[in-house]
């Protein structure tokens, strides 16, 4: 591999909620390490996720969707989502095919407008849409602000995604690999294995319980030879009328979402796994400091 044309680069992935950063991520890196759901506010910590190739690396800072906060867990994410502005080299606009551009879409322009990091806008679900309406909706998009390109694609579909990765790399500087070639993610696999049941748990679950929920991993041991895992995990809400809708008739809807996770975190381990799940309540969480610290939403700004 020829080192001199090696290009690397911080890349950042933001869009208001559910417009499909992380079915994007997915598809860019070919493994599941993003959470998708149908819910908005899937995403809550910046997955940092590594594309490699001979052309160079990628990383990926998939940031929550941007919004406007109504409690302190929604302030925590706006403000992970534009920090990760400043840090990233070029930013991907995510954006849905439309001839409306909202409020909550101005209110990334405006942001984007002032951060002097060069902005690819993405145009995903082409796939939904006629090619002859895709022009206009691409001008209406141009008329907003300087792009340094637009990318149409579709995630789910994996169209023109290529093409998207040729742009990306057109617009990196030669650097070093910062991951080892084989790196997916720099999230520890208690972190993913956690995101992967609160993704399940929002897929199965009504309306009723959509995000006052998040989950703890209190024990992630290896049993000696290596074939199995133990994972004790526990799944937070905020109201006794969650918990009976989350453990479900005689526990059908906790053994359903266990079932669920437990098969795509042995995907991920590549080894039979026992999981075991509990649900608690702890009131008004999302409001808590402590308690968002504790279950994992800290601001890495504060950290260091």
């Amino acid at each position: 591999m020829s080192m001199e044309k090696f290009k690397s680069g911080f890349v950042a992935l933001v869009g208001r909620p559910n417009v499909g950063k992380s079915t994007l991520m997915n598809r860019l890196i070919g493994q599941k390490i993003a959470i998708t759901s149908n819910k908005p506010q899937t995403t809550r910590n910046r997955i940092q996720t590594v594309y490699t190739d001979k052309r160079g690396q990628v990383i990926f800072l998939d940031t929550p969707g941007i919004h406007k906060s109504k409690n302190k867990l929604g302030e925590f994410m706006v403000e992970t989502a534009e920090s990760t502005f400043t840090d990233a080299d070029v930013i991907l606009w995510l954006v849905e095919p439309t001839d409306y551009i909202g409020a909550g879409e101005q209110y990334i322009v405006e942001k984007l407008k002032n951060c002097g990091t060069p902005v690819i806008l993405v145009i995903n679900k082409i796939d939904r849409v006629k090619k002859e309406e895709l022009l206009g909706f691409i001008a209406n998009y141009a008329k907003q602000m300087e792009f340094a390109e637009i990318v149409p694609v579709s995630a789910l579909k994996g169209e023109n995604t290529d093409h998207l990765l040729e742009v990306l790399f057109s617009h990196l500087s030669e650097g070093p690999m910062y991951f080892d070639e084989d790196t997916v993610t720099d999230q520890p696999e208690r972190q993913i294995a956690a995101e992967m049941i609160r993704e399940k748990a929002l897929r199965n679950l009504s309306d009723e319980v959509p995000h006052g929920i998040a989950v703890t991993i209190e024990k992630m041991h290896e049993r000696p030879g290596g074939r199995l895992i133990d994972i004790e995990a526990t799944i937070i809400c905020e109201r006794d009328s969650h918990k009976g809708i989350i453990i479900g008739k005689q526990g059908s809807m906790l053994k359903k979402i266990g079932q669920d996770a437990r098969k795509e975190i042995e995907m991920m381990v590549g080894c039979k796994v026992n999981l075991q799940l509990w649900v608690k309540v702890k009131k008004d969480w999302r409001d808590n400091d402590v308690m968002l610290k504790n279950y994992g939403y800290v601001n890495h700004d504060e950290e260091e």
